[in-house]
């Protein structure tokens, strides 16, 4: 996912010190206003890591950790727009720039323009400004009452428990921080096989397995709503050590959305069929892309305080996605159908 820091050039800061670096030494005297956003892991085969500034005028110096596929390439392109200036620091494969499905070659060209590899040191003494951190709704203890609030309880043995690790060890150094807690995130480029997963199987003109009854109750969020979010909260006092869902502002159930992703790619209307996940020992092979329950967040407090408001809804978001990205023949990860199979090929499934 990602962490965003905004840092104070040459100034105090109330909300931290040099004395109690929040990051690791070779990113916590990060110098300038750093916005930081680190994604989801990466693969374990490292290129050097490596660092390239994107200059634009404006007030702010912004530090994306990460920043090289999904969330960070449309979040920096919103934050470059802005005027600020970015700084992008990796270590993975992906090139520091390219272009995005759907950007102009005039707008690629203007983004690519102010990259450069610093040639000044990286790393300075400036006290950290702000530090937006993307958590997951994830870390939320299961519950019978839904939808999850940024109140609720949260689940420490969760798989997700090293982003509650890192909200309390924002709370606990005094940094001014925010905590954005997306549910699933969707969108062009996505590498978690979420909408792609419904996609190759229309694609194919396959049925679709769906887990129990298929109304199970979920919800999305486009990433690119999600990028607004954390411009959004960039330099917003309401937003001082606060936690937000962000997310779509509909819920559908698992049936549902094997329909809207139907609708917005264009395809024929789905044949469903229901499966019993407990008559099945699939092995380390994933059946299906959601967790198999409700789970879903309100994103009213981030409405009521932020101002902020999701722009695409499902069918629209998907369509955006598929338009852009799977349409084109592009997807993260080849088509395989062994658990369908196996699901298709046995006489223990639920009547649709």
């Amino acid at each position: 996912m990602a962490r965003l820091v905004s840092m104070q050039p040459r100034q105090a800061s109330p909300w931290a010190s040099s004395s109690s670096p929040l990051l690791p030494s070779s990113l916590s005297e990060f110098s300038g206003a750093a916005l930081s956003i680190s994604l989801q892991k990466r693969r374990r085969t490292w290129q050097p890591k490596g660092a390239l500034q994107v200059t634009a005028s404006g007030a702010k110096k912004i530090l994306i950790m990460g920043g090289t596929r999904f969330i960070g390439v449309f979040l920096s392109r919103l934050l470059v727009k802005e005027g600020h200036q970015v700084t992008l620091f990796t270590r993975g494969k992906a090139p520091i720039t390219q272009q995005l499905p759907g950007e102009s070659d005039q707008d690629y060209e203007d983004f690519k323009s102010k990259a450069k590899i610093p040639k000044s040191k990286l790393l300075g003494n400036d006290p950290i400004h702000m530090f937006i951190y993307c958590s997951s709704a994830g870390v939320y203890l299961k519950s019978d009452l839904l939808p999850h609030f940024e109140t609720d309880a949260v689940d420490p043995k969760s798989r997700h428990k090293g982003k509650l690790e890192t909200e309390s060890l924002l709370d606990s150094r005094g940094v001014n921080w925010t905590s954005i807690r997306p549910v699933y995130i969707y969108g062009p480029l996505n590498y978690n096989p979420v909408e792609e997963w419904f996609f190759h199987r229309l694609k194919a003109g396959r049925p679709i397995p769906v887990p129990s009854s298929g109304v199970q109750i979920t919800q999305l969020g486009h990433v690119k709503d999600l990028a607004q979010a954390f411009v959004t909260v960039l330099g917003n006092s309401k937003a001082s050590k606060q936690v937000y869902n962000i997310s779509g502002s509909k819920y559908v159930t698992f049936d549902g959305l094997a329909r809207a992703c139907a609708k917005a790619a264009g395809f024929p209307e789905p044949e469903i069929v229901h499966y019993n996940p407990k008559e099945f020992d699939f092995g380390k092979k994933k059946a299906f892309p959601f967790r198999d329950q409700h789970f879903f967040a309100s994103i009213e407090k981030a409405q009521r305080e932020l101002g902020w408001v999701p722009e695409f809804g499902l069918v629209e978001g998907l369509a955006d996605s598929y338009n852009l990205d799977f349409g084109r023949g592009t997807f993260r990860k080849p088509a395989d159908f062994t658990t369908d199979d196996m699901i298709l090929g046995k006489s223990l499934v639920l009547q649709s």
